[in-house]
């Protein structure tokens, strides 16, 4: 079960990662009106009929996770933002990409908290693999972008747990309050 935004974004962010992709791009968008999240891969894309099956949660191709006999991911999306009277859409193109959209509102009491924005943002950099992770925020106190390759070079990898921990209090240092 999800129990928060980040559980959502780090879920199909994740897929997009293993669907080969060179370049992932997550976008937060937090206002008054509630939280828009846009997650955009370069990955290796959905037919329509893989696309439907993906959206069943009693489907698993058996080649990501091979001990898994579901995939639950879309489907709680899905059903968590239908709950909430938010939107989504997700749109894909077999070897072009994936576009997954969704936004939670801020007046319903079933959208899930944000939570710790900080650290769903170190999860997504710190996903394994080899590829590009753009994660563009705006909310409340400003917007920024986080770049995988820069913050890597900058802090001397994602490897370490002295350069996480650098990564995190920085990460964190664009959360709070001025």
């Amino acid at each position: 079960m999800h129990y928060g935004l980040g559980d959502y974004v780090l879920d199909i962010a994740q897929n997009a990662v293993e669907a080969g992709s060179s370049e992932v791009v997550v976008e937060l968008d937090e206002s008054e009106a509630g939280f828009r999240v846009a997650i955009r891969d370069n990955g290796r894309g959905m037919t329509e009929e893989q696309r439907a099956c993906a959206l069943d949660p009693f489907y698993s191709d058996g080649t990501k996770h091979a001990s898994r006999k579901v995939g639950l991911g879309l489907p709680f999306l899905v059903q968590a933002v239908e709950l909430a009277g938010g939107r989504w859409s997700i749109e894909s193109e077999k070897g072009v990409g994936t576009e997954v959209e969704f936004d939670f509102p801020s007046a319903s009491v079933d959208s899930p908290p944000a939570g710790d924005l900080a650290s769903l943002e170190l999860g997504l950099l710190c996903l394994p693999g080899d590829y590009e992770m753009i994660v563009r925020r705006s909310g409340p106190r400003g917007s920024y972008e986080l770049k995988r390759s820069e913050l890597a070079e900058a802090v001397g990898g994602l490897e370490l747990a002295s350069s996480l921990a650098l990564l995190k209090d920085y990460l964190a240092s664009m959360e709070e309050d001025d």
